[in-house]
């Protein structure tokens, strides 16, 4: 994405962060779990990889609109849980 222009790289940041905050609206999810919703939702047409997510999500915490706190996954692993604010 380096060479795209300012304003395409905004609307791919804010469409990723759009699907992150609809995807958050069922619940608080961690990162694998969002980046599967979006990927199972879309029918396997969106892969959201990692090097995109956590950006998308570190900008959603400095900006308010997510809170994060560290849990245990379904799978008993130590995971970042992801939620909406008000």
């Amino acid at each position: 994405m380096a060479n795209q222009d300012p304003i395409t790289l905004e609307l791919l940041r804010g469409t990723l962060d759009m699907l992150v905050l609809r995807t958050l609206a069922r619940g608080p999810l961690h990162s694998y779990a969002i980046a599967e919703h979006i990927k199972q939702t879309s029918d396997d047409v969106l892969q959201v990889g990692e090097g995109s997510l956590y950006p998308a999500l570190q900008r959603l915490l400095l900006q308010g609109w997510v809170a994060a706190e560290w849990g245990t996954t379904d799978t008993n692993r130590k995971a970042r849980f992801y939620r909406l604010t008000a």
